[in-house]
């Protein structure tokens, strides 16, 4: 069991969503501090939160592989460089935690998230791989991965499109959509991750449409797509929230 209190924690992307949510739910007079020289300025820093992200609109054919690097820089390998950098210090505590934000577009890949999907599905398989190492090594650090599901964050909002989108009312869409359905918010999201890192658990599921695509996904995993694509239309024809939309974890 990780503690949480007396712990001192890093968190990437606290801007605003669920960064900033766990930001103040961790520490928050202490962000721009942990920004500047985190390991520097707390000798104890033992949990660090690897929440930045960003979100791209449109098909694979509407992004450029210049717009697909940009997303990828920040998803993926913002995490694998913050795990690099603080994993020799976490290494020396006596107990430690690292959190990386996945998706549940870590778990199922919609059409339209090529970009997204792929660098969720590599926080994913990177962090399943590296806990297994920590484990085998007897390590003291833990690592959760999290899949939220739709959690009320400006990631939709502030999302980039596809140089080669050009219906801007598809956007709109997908955004309107995405605010109806988003019905997480991100202060219970980052009190929902605190307590997986207090119990060191390995996934995180966040919100109830990430447990059920989940659990879809397990019992249906080459077709799971057929099912959601006919619940959504029939939702949509009653004039219901959708259960997937455009990606809703961070930042």
């Amino acid at each position: 069991m990780t503690a949480i209190r007396g712990s001192a924690a890093a968190v990437t992307g606290p801007a605003s969503g669920i960064g900033r949510a766990l930001a103040l739910e961790l520490a928050p007079s202490q962000i721009e501090e942990f920004a500047q020289a985190a390991i520097a300025a707390h000798a104890g820093l033992n949990i660090v939160v690897n929440n930045a992200g960003v979100a791209l609109l449109g098909q694979f054919n509407e992004i450029d592989q210049a717009q697909m690097d940009w997303l990828m820089n920040i998803n993926f390998w913002g995490v694998v460089h913050a795990t690099r950098a603080f994993l020799p210090h976490l290494a020396r505590q006596r107990e430690a935690h690292i959190v990386n934000l996945s998706s549940i577009f870590g778990i199922i890949a919609p059409p339209g998230q090529t970009a997204y999907a792929a660098a969720k599905f590599a926080v994913r398989g990177f962090s399943e791989s590296l806990r297994h190492e920590l484990q085998m090594a007897a390590s003291p650090v833990k690592l959760s991965v999290v899949h939220p599901g739709g959690v009320a964050t400006n990631i939709v909002r502030n999302s980039r499109t596809g140089t080669g989108m050009t219906d801007n009312a598809r956007r709109s869409q997908m955004i309107e959509r995405f605010e109806v359905a988003a019905k997480t918010t991100p202060a219970a999201a980052a009190l929902r991750i605190i307590a997986g890192i207090e119990k060191n658990a390995p996934r995180i599921l966040i919100g109830n449409d990430a447990r059920f695509m989940d659990l879809l996904q397990r019992l249906r995993p080459g077709t799971y797509w057929a099912v959601l694509a006919r619940r959504i239309e029939k939702m949509t024809n009653a004039g219901k929230k959708p259960l997937v939309n455009p990606p809703g974890g961070p930042p």
